[in-house]
């Protein structure tokens, strides 16, 4: 990214500059029951997106009663290494290919599963992607 000085012209080129100011590719960490397969955090011109693909290696993960949606005390995923968390609790969709719910990032950077849609819950051995964006 183009470092902007005072007295710099501002010009569409400069604006248009969405290079990339960070990435990182390592230090998110698993919850008991999790292993993370990636990890990749980006950063452009203020706005930080997260993409993990987490494997569930506990047991399978259901709703709390049938068809309910909701989650018994919304287990983490993993945690978000210091720099890559929201300034303010982000939520999203997650999903499987099978099942999808929503999930919550708190200050601290906890990735927690808030609920779940389909009967099989989140099967042990499979996989779940999380995607999510902040400014």
């Amino acid at each position: 990214m183009t470092t902007w000085l005072a007295g710099m012209r501002i010009t569409a080129d400069r604006l248009n500059d969405h290079t990339v100011d960070e990435t990182a590719t390592s230090g998110a960490t698993a919850s008991t029951g999790w292993t993370i397969s990636t990890f990749e955090g980006r950063r452009v011109s203020g706005v930080t997106t997260v993409n993990l693909l987490v494997t569930r290696t506990g047991a399978d993960v259901a709703q709390s009663a049938a068809d309910s949606g909701n989650i018994v005390s919304d287990p983490p995923i993993a945690t978000l290494p210091i720099g890559w968390r929201p300034p303010s609790t982000a939520n999203g969709i997650y999903g499987n290919g099978a099942v999808d719910g929503e999930f919550s990032i708190n200050t601290a950077g906890v990735v927690l599963i808030r609920s779940i849609s389909g009967a099989t819950g989140i099967v042990s051995g499979t996989n779940v992607r999380i995607f999510c964006t902040w400014i």
